[in-house]
């Protein structure tokens, strides 16, 4: 795709933050910002996404004379910041989690290490960025998982928020399990398979149905595919389809399958299966669309409907049920001559208390499972000696414990960006989801259950967590004067 400026796409308020820093003296300090989203009912676990293009965003900024004209033109800003705008490159350090990473409320998945003046500028193109695409990921990653290894073909493009919201959810949706994409344009871009048949106006642009199938299959005779319920599904679509089918295979082609989008799709498909079986179609397969999601699928798996593909639009593009993931951006620490000082964002709402410092974090396995079993976030320099057991706390009702004796440990986050310069290899598209894929199968189901799922153990290090009880006690008894 043409690359975009996309350097003033930010908040105003983070400029005119930055334009203080510089007037106070204060633009140089380095400081330490986490991405991390919290828990609500509909949050249990996201799939990591939008890596690729929130570092390609951060190493391109450039702000040129059109942008600087432009703030300029506003009024507010100190003509001292504006030329020091004009050299403006991202120099700091970026820590992430890989795409595809399943991770939980909490957890820094994404953490900037820079001056203050240039990680305030890309907070809000990040969170927009990794925010979106974790969404749609995650959502993804739900209904492929409710689908149990069927094809899942995402068909969103006509209900997406606009283009760049197509063209990025479909590259998360393949990260989240998707087959396939409806979208050309992604397709091109990500190198993602792509797929569709015909619409119902193809059908009603012929004589009749029986015409238009046939016409469908002299033009595609590989890949005759086609969507049976313009007219009457059972007493009209199928039995056209037979006809055609049949004509298909006398001219040494073989046909696919049907589409049914619209009507009880349980019964449809129990009655379409047994027509297609009795004309001797056993290998034509079926696929559904029309308004699914994670529950639909769920439920006519349940009902024992006949699907083998499912084509996924609204509900996925948009995640319907939980239209934003609200990740959030928070800074955690600030270096003072030399030496990085804890920060702590303190609210009368716990679950919005913030983990200070600079952090990292770990993921725990059992070796005879080979399952993950918890999660555990830590300051940077701790570390974990697994010859020992190891005890993970609820991280508000103590008194909750876990240990842990033959068991492994991973950390999460890697360094994508050092002094500026990207040092990690970014996977290809197919790549990250093949990891994410792994990354689903090493939980237990019931993590993954969309309803009431169990919730899964994320802890501070007894280090972190005594800093920030120390640290929530002197703002107590500061405030308390």
């Amino acid at each position: 795709m043409e690359r975009r400026n996309l350097t003033l796409l930010t908040d105003l308020y983070e400029l005119t933050m930055m334009n203080g820093y510089f007037l106070k003296g204060k633009g140089n300090d380095v400081a330490v910002f986490d991405v991390f989203f919290r828990q609500n009912s509909l949050i249990t676990y996201s799939l990591a996404a939008g890596l690729e293009q929130a570092v390609d965003y951060v190493l391109n900024l450039s702000f040129k004379e059109e942008e600087i004209s432009y703030l300029r033109s506003l009024g507010i800003f100190d003509e001292g910041f504006l030329e020091y705008l004009k050299d403006l490159k991202f120099t700091g350090d970026i820590y992430s989690v890989p795409e595809g990473t399943m991770v939980f409320p909490g957890e820094p998945i994404f953490t900037v290490k820079a001056p203050i003046m240039q990680a305030q500028l890309i907070e809000t193109a990040v969170l927009n960025i990794i925010n979106h695409q974790t969404l749609i990921a995650s959502k993804a990653a739900k209904i492929t998982h409710s689908a149990n290894g069927d094809n899942v073909m995402e068909f969103g493009l006509r209900r997406a928020q606009g283009p760049d919201a197509g063209i990025y959810g479909s590259r998360a949706a393949i990260i989240g399990g998707c087959n396939s994409t409806s979208n050309v344009l992604a397709g091109q871009v990500f190198d993602i398979p792509v797929s569709g048949t015909h619409a119902h106006s193809w059908v009603m642009n012929f004589p009749s149905e029986y015409e238009a199938f046939k016409a469908y299959a002299d033009v595609y005779p590989d890949a005759v595919l086609l969507l049976v319920d313009t007219y009457d599904t059972l007493k009209s679509g199928v039995p056209n389809a037979i006809k055609v089918f049949d004509e298909v295979v006398k001219s040494g082609h073989k046909p696919i399958g049907i589409r049914i989008d619209s009507g009880d799709l349980a019964y449809l498909t129990k009655r379409a299966r047994e027509m297609l079986d009795a004309a001797g179609y056993t290998y034509a397969k079926i696929c559904a669309s029309g308004d699914l999601d994670e529950y639909s699928v769920q439920s006519l798996k349940l009902q024992g409907a006949k699907i083998d593909s499912w084509g996924i639009g609204t509900k996925l593009i948009t995640s319907a049920d939980m239209p934003a993931l609200g990740g959030v951006y928070k800074l955690a620490a600030v270096e003072e001559n030399g030496e990085l000082i804890p920060k702590i964002k303190v609210s009368d709402n716990s679950a919005k208390i913030t983990n200070p410092g600079f952090k990292t974090f770990y993921r725990i396995y059992d070796n005879a499972t080979g399952k993950a079993e918890a999660d555990l976030i830590m300051l940077r320099g701790e570390e974990i000696d697994t010859s020992k057991p190891l005890t993970v706390y609820h991280p508000v009702e103590r008194w909750k414990k876990t240990t842990f004796t033959d068991y492994s440990v991973r950390e999460l986050p890697i360094t994508v960006v050092k002094d500026g310069k990207l040092v990690y290899d970014m996977p290809k598209l197919k790549d990250i989801a093949a990891y994410a894929k792994t990354e689903m199968e090493s939980f237990w189901e019931e993590y993954k259950r969309i309803d009431q799922p169990h919730i899964y153990k994320v802890d501070l290090s007894d280090k972190l967590y005594e800093l920030k009880t120390s640290m929530l006690d002197e703002i107590r008894k500061g405030t308390s004067h």
